[in-house]
């Protein structure tokens, strides 16, 4: 894998971010493989595998309104080979305001991001926003 395929990916995924961070859904999907798929692990809320060019969409926007994520903060992007990694922390509203650490990985394949996985240090602040969010909501 040669540096300029690194830097070509590294590219790809931080303007796959910006198109999400502006909510350009059309300009995101045009990043992905038609058999794109996202992993999220069995330890949170919104578990499970989401396939195609919509499941980005249809899972941060699930992430986004059950956990109550007010900012995402990149910390740093790193490549090598077909991989991407995202160093991010979730800004989750409060009060308090809590910050979740966690890693992405992106697969790229043919210019495109095929496959993503997050890796939550901890899921339990997650957790903790989601359920608070669904008690709030019924009282």
């Amino acid at each position: 894998m040669t540096q300029d395929l690194e830097t070509t990916n590294l590219q790809l995924v931080q303007a796959l971010f910006n198109a999400t961070g502006k909510g350009d859904w059309a300009a995101a999907e045009s990043m992905l493989t038609s058999d794109f798929s996202v992993t999220e692990a069995g330890t949170l809320p919104f578990a499970g595998t989401f396939h195609g060019r919509g499941a980005l969409q249809e899972l941060f926007t699930r992430v986004m309104s059950a956990a109550g994520v007010t900012g995402i903060d990149m910390q740093q992007l790193t490549a090598g080979g077909d991989r991407v990694v995202a160093l991010l922390e979730l800004v989750l509203g409060g009060p308090p305001e809590v910050r979740v650490p966690l890693a992405e990985t992106f697969r790229v394949r043919d210019g495109k991001v095929c496959e993503i996985v997050p890796y939550y240090f901890d899921p339990r602040p997650i957790t903790a926003a989601v359920e608070a969010r669904k008690r709030a909501a019924n009282t």
